[in-house]
Formats: structure tokens, sequence, C-alpha cells
């Protein structure tokens, strides 16, 4: 029997150990893109001054953000680890770019109501969802029917960063918003029904475990696609959730609409939502839990970028001479 080839291993390497079809996909893209930088050498004819000189080239000749290297090399360390099965003594060689600090871009109370005003339809719920509750966009499209608790106010977040579930709280406001979604979700998927449709992607092994969940209703997207799509791991037409870029240009127009003068994006909203809650004295730790921060000290970059003065309580010199500027526009 021929052996698969390399970056055919790849992807099953990836599959076999769960991960997202966005990191197979990532990985399998990076490792042809490392393979033809070397001239097609194989991978095993080439080590850690090979790898350093395609980082080196990223971050010189291509300018790639330090995030985007480090997702390469990741890449590039499962290539040699998990499918080649070699092991890398010399990654402490590796050149590694540092990740510049930047302080996030955060909507003002104001400018979050008047953005939120000039949406509508399933992107201002999406939208309304990630501020109240700051989850990442994907979290909130990937939500199933199961996993809003109207009852309790909770919605749990399944497989979030890190492979890790969370609770949120559901906002009342919107509750009765996202109830009504349910049941725009309910129509499609019986219409889907009876088409012979309705199978619904399964995380995991679970379709093999729960056979018949897939058709189930509670296991269905919140938010489903608007048309039923072909599943690139296994070629069966399904119904998706909501894609991503519907939501992303939902969140530029209605920006523009509200003459936000910011470079806003849907993560926006999440930092919009931890920084109010600093604003109204909830304590770092809840609000870490809330956002799934692993380490709190990603949480305190929301402590520097509190509207009044950095939540130091700092009043600057120059207030004391607010009398001087007074009736002074230019």
């Amino acid at each position: 029997m021929m052996e698969p080839k390399l970056l055919d291993r790849v992807r099953l390497a990836t599959r076999v150990r769960h991960y997202s079809i966005r990191t197979e996909d990532a990985y399998v893209a990076w490792s042809r893109r490392f393979i033809l930088f070397h001239n097609k050498r194989h991978p095993s004819m080439m080590g850690a001054a090979e790898i350093n000189e395609y980082l080196s080239f990223l971050a010189s000749e291509r300018n790639v953000s330090a995030s985007t290297q480090s997702q390469a090399l990741s890449a590039l360390l499962f290539l040699y680890r998990e499918v080649l099965g070699e092991d890398v003594p010399w990654i402490g060689n590796l050149v590694r770019a540092k990740r510049s600090k930047r302080l996030p871009v955060v909507l003002s109370r104001d400018e979050v109501r008047h953005m939120l005003a000039s949406m509508s339809g399933s992107s201002r719920l999406v939208c309304s969802l990630l501020y109240g509750t700051g989850m990442r966009l994907l979290e909130g499209l990937r939500l199933r029917v199961k996993d809003v608790d109207f009852g309790l106010s909770l919605i749990t977040i399944r497989s979030g960063k890190g492979d890790k579930d969370r609770r949120t709280m559901l906002p009342k406001v919107i509750a009765p918003l996202l109830c009504n979604q349910a049941e725009v979700a309910r129509a499609v998927h019986e219409a889907d029904l009876a088409e012979g449709y309705g199978k619904v992607h399964m995380p995991g092994a679970l379709a093999r475990k729960y056979p018949n969940a897939e058709k189930a209703w509670e296991w269905q997207y919140l938010f489903p696609a608007p048309q039923r799509s072909l599943d690139p791991r296994g070629g069966i037409e399904r119904r998706h959730h909501l894609g991503e870029s519907a939501i992303q240009k939902a969140v530029r127009r209605a920006s523009a609409r509200a003459k936000i003068d910011k470079l806003v994006g849907p993560h926006t909203l999440r930092h919009s939502f931890a920084t109010h809650l600093l604003e109204d004295g909830y304590d770092i730790r809840t609000i870490q839990e809330l956002l799934g921060h692993a380490d709190v000290s990603t949480t305190m970059i929301y402590t520097h970028v509190l509207n009044q003065t950095g939540g130091r309580g700092v009043r600057s010199p120059l207030e004391s001479l607010a009398a001087d500027y007074e009736g002074h526009s230019g």
C-alpha cells in the first residue's frame, strides 16, 4: 500500500488530534510554503537552520506580524514532532518573534449604542451578544440551541480558546430576541429535514457515539447559515452556522454609519465588554473567568484602557489651568 503524501499525513495528524478545520488548513498551508521556500527539499533533510531562515524571511521580507510568525513556527514544530516523529532538541535555537503590546480599541457606551442601533436582523443580535457576554465572534456563531439556558439565564460556551468550556450570563434584555432566533432556527431545521437533510456537524467523535444526535433539534446552530454547504471533511451536505465575514462586514458598515472614527471589528465589542465591566467596579478575576483567559495578566490590559485616566484616579496637572482654556476652541 502506497504511503500517503507528506501533506496528507499532516492533514490526517490534525484530524486524529481533533484539531479544528482552520488549524488543519493552516498547518498544511505553512508546511507547503516551507517546503516550496526551500526548493521542495523534504523536511526530514532540514532542521533548525532552515526553519530559522524561513522565519527570518517571513519577518524581514514579508513583514508578517509576530502572531503570524508564531503560527508558522507552531505548524512546523507539529510537522516535525507529530508527523515525521522527529525529536527537536534544537527548538531552543529557533528565532521567536516578540509580540508587541498594543492597547485594544475600545468603544464608549454611546458608541456601542449608536453602532448597534445602526444594525438590524441577525447581525445586530450577534453583536449584541458579543458585547453583552464578552464572547469571541466564533464562540457566538457556534452556539447550539442546547447551549442557551433561558431558565437560568446562562450561556455555555463550548470548546472556546484552548478547547475549554465556560459559562457566561444571558443578558435579559436580549433573551426574548434569542428565543425568537431559536424559533427561526427551528423552522430552518424542519425545512431541511423535510428535504432529506438536517444533519449538523458534530464535535469530536460524538457523531459515532450518538448517531441520531446530528439531526436532533438541540444540536442545531442557533445562527444557521442562509444556505447548506458541503462539509470539507466528509463531503456531506449540511447547514453550517452563519459565516464570520457577514458579521464583520455588518460591523464595518454600522460603525461607518455611526460615524465612529476607530478601527472597529466584532472583537472590539469583547474589548468594550471587559473595559465597561471594570468601569462598573467588577473585579479582575470575575472578568477573567467571563472572558476565558487562562492568565489574569491577559485580562489586566483592560485596566490600561479605562475611560477615566486609565482607572488609576490620576488627574492631569493641565486640569488646574482649565480657566485659561474657557472660550477657546482653536
